[in-house]
C-alpha cells in the first residue's frame, strides 16, 4: 500500500496531499462527519478504495491484502457505505481545479500547448455504462430496449464533459437510461467560464443550445444537423418558421444570409423554431432570441489512404482572420479525442460494468473511477512536459501499469506512441450484442417459429 501511496503522490503538486488519508479525515471533521478512530476511517476508506479501483476493481475480499490490515469484506462494505459522497466530490473537485490552475499557470508563461487560440477548449458527449441487476437500480435507471420484461441489466445514461488538450474529466452527471444528452447540458455550462469553446456531436447544435452558449458569452464548434438545409449560393432564398406552411417553403434553408466571409464561408441568422424542446422549461424558452448570429462553413478534407470526407460546421466564432475556416475545421475533427479517452474510463480501467448494487454505491465507485482516471491523466501531463510531447501520444495503459507495479521512486516514463497522422482512433469498445433469449429481433422470432413448426410436424 506504501508504495501506491508514493505513487499516487507523484501526481499531486504540493504538500498538500488531499488523498492523504488524515487530510481526508480533517477535511471529514470540518464538514461535521462524525467516524470513530478505527482502522477504516474516512481517510483510509477514500484510499483503500481508490487502490482498489486502481487495480482492476478487485473484489472487496481482497481489499484487506492490499491495506496490510485484518478486517472482513463485510466490514470493508459497511465502511465504504458509510463513506458520504460529497467528501469523495469535495477531494475530486480539488485535485482536478488545482490541475487546471496549474495548466492556466502554463500558459501565462507563454505555453499554448493547452490552449486554442487563447480559449480553452472543452468536450461534451454522452455515453452508459451497466451494474447488477437489483430492483432499486432496475427502477432507478431503466434496461436497454428490446428487453423482455424482468430481463436485462440495469444501464445509466452519463453526460460526461472533459478538457479537449489536457484529457481531464470535469464532470459526469448520471441519470437513467432514457434521458436527453442536452436535458443536462445547461447545468455542465456552470464549469465553464466566457470565452471558454465547446465541441460536441451534431444532436448539441440546435437552436436553443446554441443561444444559450451566445448568452453565457461561450462559444461552440459543432457539425450542423443532418436535417438542417446549409446552402451557400449568394443571394439565396430562405424560409422562416413562423411565416405558415406553404409549399414555396419546402427545401429552402431556415437561415438568412448575413454575410458571406469567403469560399463556403458565411454568416447566417438563425431563427427561433416554433416548437419547443423537450429538454427546456417554459421560463428558459420564452427567455431565448428571436433569432441568433452564427457562423457555417463546409470543406471537403482529404486524408492519405481514404475518400474525401466533406464537413460542414456551424460556429459561434464569427471573425474570419482570428479563427481561419480551415483551423476551425481541424479542431472539429479533434473532438474525436473524447471517444478514446471513453475507451481509457471504460475498457482500460474498466468503468464499462461497476459492481455495487445500491444506487448509492453505484454512484460512489463511478466517481472514484473518475477520480482515479484523473489522476493518472495528472501523471500524463507531468511526463508530456517533461518529454517534451502531446500529452495524447502517451499511453495511458502503460500509466496504468506504472501506478500499480513501476518504480515509484522516479517520476512516470510511460510509452509514447508514434505519430500516425490521419489514423483514426477506435471507438469505445462494446461488448458485443448477441441473441440471447431475452433480446428480441425479427431473426430470433423467425428461428423460433421455424423450431416450433418442425416439433409439430414431428
Amino acid at each position: 500500500m506504501a508504495a501506491f501511496d508514493l505513487a499516487v503522490s507523484h501526481v499531486r503538486s504540493g504538500s498538500d496531499d488531499l488523498l492523504l488519508p488524515a487530510r481526508v479525515d480533517q477535511l471529514a471533521r470540518a464538514d461535521n462527519i462524525v467516524f470513530r478512530n478505527t482502522t477504516l476511517t474516512p481517510g483510509n476508506t477514500l484510499r483503500l478504495f481508490v487502490q482498489q479501483i486502481a487495480n482492476g476493481n478487485i473484489a472487496c475480499a481482497a481489499v484487506r491484502h492490499l491495506a496490510g490490515e485484518d478486517f472482513s469484506d463485510s466490514a470493508w462494505c459497511q465502511a465504504r457505505g458509510r463513506l458520504p459522497i460529497e467528501l469523495i466530490e469535495r477531494v475530486h473537485r480539488t485535485i482536478v481545479d488545482e490541475a487546471r490552475r496549474e495548466l492556466d499557470a502554463v500558459n501565462n508563461i507563454g505555453d499554448e500547448a493547452y490552449r486554442w487560440h487563447g480559449h480553452r477548449v472543452f468536450s461534451i458527449d454522452g455515453c452508459s455504462d451497466s451494474m447488477p441487476d437489483t430492483p432499486e437500480l432496475r427502477d432507478h435507471y431503466g434496461v436497454p430496449s428490446g428487453c423482455r420484461p424482468g430481463l436485462g441489466f440495469p444501464t445509466s445514461h452519463l453526460l460526461m464533459m472533459m478538457d479537449h488538450r489536457s484529457g481531464l474529466l470535469i464532470d459526469c452527471v448520471d441519470s437513467p437510461l432514457a434521458t436527453s444528452d442536452l436535458s443536462q447540458t445547461p447545468a455542465m455550462h456552470a464549469h465553464l467560464q466566457a470565452g471558454d469553446t465547446l465541441l460536441a456531436d451534431v444532436s448539441f447544435c440546435g437552436f436553443a443550445h446554441l443561444a444559450l452558449i451566445i448568452r453565457e458569452n461561450l462559444h461552440a464548434v459543432m457539425p450542423t444537423h443532418h436535417r438542417r438545409i446549409v446552402d451557400f449560393a449568394p443571394d439565396r432564398p430562405h424560409a422562416h418558421p413562423r411565416k405558415g406552411k406553404s409549399k414555396k417553403r419546402v427545401g429552402k434553408p431556415r437561415s438568412r444570409v448575413l454575410k458571406t466571409l469567403g469560399h463556403n464561408d458565411q454568416l447566417v441568422e438563425y431563427f427561433k423554431p416554433v416548437e419547443k424542446p423537450a429538454w427546456m422549461s417554459d421560463e428558459q424558452w420564452k427567455s431565448l432570441p428571436e433569432s441568433i448570429t452564427v457562423r457555417e462553413i463546409r470543406r471537403a478534407v482529404k486524408r492519405h489512404g481514404f475518400r474525401p470526407m466533406t464537413v460542414t460546421i456551424v460556429t459561434t466564432l464569427l471573425d474570419p482572420e482570428a479563427y481561419p475556416a480551415e483551423e476551425l475545421i481541424d479542431l472539429r475533427l479533434t473532438r474525436w479525442m473524447i471517444e478514446t479517452n471513453f475507451r481509457h474510463l471504460k475498457i482500460t480501467l474498466g468503468m464499462d460494468v461497476l459492481k455495487c448494487k445500491t444506487l448509492q454505491g453505484v454512484r460512489k465507485e463511478r466517481l472514484v473511477f473518475v477520480l482515479v482516471y484523473n489522476l493518472i491523466r495528472i501523471a500524463m501531463l507531468r511526463a508530456a512536459r517533461t518529454r517534451g510531447v502531446n500529452v495524447n501520444r502517451l499511453s495511458f495503459a502503460d500509466t496504468l501499469a506504472w501506478v500499480r507495479y513501476g518504480d515509484i521512486s522516479a517520476c512516470p516514463i510511460p510509452i509514447v506512441n508514434p505519430l500516425r497522422p490521419g489514423r483514426l482512433e477506435p471507438r469505445v469498445i462494446k461488448r458485443q450484442k448477441k441473441e440471447f433469449p431475452y433480446m428480441t429481433s425479427p431473426r430470433a422470432d423467425l428461428k423460433a417459429q421455424l423450431r416450433a413448426k418442425h416439433k409439430d410436424t414431428a
